[in-house]
């Protein structure tokens, strides 16, 4: 894992520039940083070694000079490439999996790209060609932004090192921002800066003099709905299953320095945590977070699953106030505005994991999205049962069994949880279906939008924008597989890859590796019958199944708790930090300009008074005081209300 920098174009004091980008993402490689300059292109690199320790120095050069990569992640089958590769003839000077992507790239171009199994963003110079290659994974695990000035594209790891290039300055984009405040988080390439862009998933960019292409090489597909699925037979499934995730975590076992493993507690880390033991000739060393709030805390599973593998257990808690504590760290390096505390125990947590000596993680992130375990998946099931029959008053009661760690749902009437799910107000055949309730919850907290801002959008709807970024075969999948892709295609690494994991981890300078992410795993799940994934309200149907051999049943049948982290509360009451009251104050909401200031005023004392509020006043909270410290943070003063993107 590391970072890069670099630019194609004609530049002045091109070293310096390059040592200024490198500087800014040092966390993300504190190991050693490199610098790569050509009259038209140049690159700058900060290295994490995981791989080839003392002989993968980047930016790295071939044999002719001609091609000179700045790599940053994972390739995980590089020995199975490298072997391909040796069979043609090919030698090589390192034992890196960078040389391999660089010879890889020589042979191919950038039709090596599906080839590749690996968490990855990459840049390389083609001096032959005279072009810059720009590609990210297929999962959108490693970040790549771009932006160009002056006729010069400029690309990073991280947008703090773009904002050392001269006359490249940070200012909200709106539009980003209603996004954030509508679904969590923006639509790639649009990112929270304006002018500022990413790379999305699974693309390419090339550059030449004067044009840049971005395309697709990988796409997230699903069966046609109609279509009976070849996979029949669950017990087969489930082996299959089985083989491809102990594959993949063999794969990401790959490093000269030791891997460690999350473990939450819940079935998607504890099963990765268990493989992963029986792979290592030491006792795997695992880390969790705990919480001093019940209806967040998972202690009690991760001890038990510690102690059933054996495994060498820290765990860092994350008290009342601890959030707040860093939470100004948690926005520099997220670098937009967030609308969940979730991240903030994360960053903790990888810091745990530096303290222990260790640079390499694995995690269960991904499964969730891939064999459908959120309740959004169960809960669009349990909305199309009611929408069949909107008059009953007896299917609604199954929204209770759904939340069973939310006691306020438990007390509502059933006309509350029908209007609650809008169970007769949705059409059916809407693309959006399983979705519409949690972008509808979440939007409401734009209500804190100032005038100005409202003006500045204009009417802009963030979610038809997202609608009209569908494929075109969306309507031709299963009803459970629509769900799944706009998880997976959208929040995944607009938020949890990105806001919570890769960014969280590279604080501190430690690379999280995601077994459940394996393209090949990914595509086998995607061809899954939907019942074998959510079999009646049952998530992660044939994953259990896998577990059931591996985990204490305890854990294997555990029902998902989600992830979350004390909100609002964490922030106010006795004790309440200055940046706190100085963020939310009304002369600093007035001069920020983008929400309205006795509106806030009200919301935060409303939040000391009553510290558990609903969904919409904690992400309205949170979401207004990140943008509060995202301005402080990168433009370094407070500012008006943006102009329309």
């Amino acid at each position: 894992m590391c970072g890069f920098g670099g630019y194609f174009g004609s530049v002045r004091d091109a070293e310096a520039l390059l040592a200024r980008m490198t500087s800014a993402i040092a966390h993300r490689g504190p190991d050693e940083q490199g610098k790569f300059v050509a009259p038209e292109a140049g690159l700058g690199h900060a290295r994490l070694s995981v791989i080839g320790i003392g002989d993968g120095q980047q930016p790295m050069s071939d044999e002719t000079g001609n091609l000179t990569i700045a790599f940053n992640g994972e390739i995980f089958n590089y020995v199975e490439l490298r072997e391909g590769l040796l069979a043609k003839g090919r030698r090589f000077r390192t034992s890196s999996d960078t040389e391999v992507l660089l010879q890889l790239y020589d042979e191919m171009g950038e039709d090596c790209l599906p080839l590749l199994n690996g968490d990855f963003a990459f840049a390389i110079w083609d001096n032959r060609r005279r072009r810059m290659v720009l590609a990210r994974d297929r999962m959108g695990v490693r970040p790549l932004f771009y932006t160009s000035k002056d006729g010069v594209l400029y690309f990073a790891s991280e947008i703090k090192a773009l904002l050392k290039v001269p006359g490249i300055s940070a200012e909200i984009d709106p539009i980003a921002l209603d996004q954030i405040f509508t679904l969590w988080a923006p639509i790639a390439p649009r990112t929270a800066f304006r002018d500022i862009h990413e790379l999305g998933p699974a693309s390419v960019m090339i550059a030449t003099e004067g044009q840049v292409t971005v395309k697709p090489y990988w796409h997230l597909d699903y069966p046609h709905r109609d279509t009976p699925s070849k996979i029949t037979d669950e017990d087969d499934a489930a082996e299959e299953l089985r083989t491809l995730l102990t594959d993949a975590v063999r794969l990401r076992m790959r490093a000269d320095v030791p891997v460690g493993s999350y473990l939450s507690g819940g079935l998607d880390s504890s099963l990765v945590s268990a493989l992963a033991a029986g792979m290592t000739p030491l006792k795997l060393q695992t880390f969790s977070v705990t919480f001093d709030s019940a209806e967040h805390d998972e202690s009690a599973f991760q001890t038990e699953m510690a102690s059933a593998l054996g495994t060498r257990h820290r765990t860092i808690a994350c008290r009342a106030g601890d959030i707040a504590d860093v939470f100004p760290e948690v926005i520099r390096f997220t670098e937009r505005p967030i609308i969940r505390t979730a991240p903030a125990p994360l960053y903790q947590l990888s810091g745990l994991v530096r303290q222990a000596g260790l640079k390499v993680v694995l995690t269960g992130e991904g499964a969730d999205e891939v064999f459908a375990g959120y309740d959004v998946f169960k809960e669009a099931r349990v909305r199309r049962f009611c929408g069949r029959q909107p008059a009953s008053r007896i299917r609604p009661q199954l929204f209770r069994k759904l939340y069973p760690y939310l006691p306020g749902l438990q007390q509502q009437s059933v006309e509350y949880l029908a209007a609650f799910f809008g169970t007769g107000s949705a059409a059916l055949d809407d693309p959006l279906f399983s979705h519409r309730p949690r972008f509808k919850t979440t939007s409401a907290a734009k209500m804190f939008f100032s005038g100005d801002l409202r003006a500045t959008l204009m009417g802009y709807n963030a979610v038809e924008e997202l609608a009209g970024r569908l494929p075109e075969a969306f309507s031709r999948w299963h009803p459970l597989h629509q769900a799944q892709y706009l998880e997976t295609r959208f929040l995944l690494p607009g938020y949890i890859l990105s806001s919570q994991g890769d960014r969280m981890a590279m604080a501190h300078g430690i690379e999280g590796r995601f077994p459940f992410l394996d393209h090949r795993l990914v595509e086998f799940a995607a061809r899954l019958p939907p019942e074998m994934k959510l079999k009646g309200l049952v998530e992660k149907h044939i994953l259990r199944k896998v577990a059931k051999h591996l985990l204490p049943t305890a854990i294997s049948e555990r029902t998902k708790q989600p992830y979350r982290a004390p909100e609002a509360r964490s922030f106010v009451g006795p004790g309440e930090l200055d940046y706190v009251r100085d963020s939310l104050s009304e002369a600093s909401i007035a001069a920020g300009g983008l929400f309205n200031a006795k509106a806030v005023a009200n919301l935060h004392e409303k939040c000391r008074l009553q510290p558990a509020s609903g969904f919409r006043d904690n992400a309205a909270f949170v979401g207004i005081l990140s943008t509060q410290l995202w301005q402080k943070i990168f433009t370094g003063e407070k500012v008006g209300a943006a102009r329309a993107a």
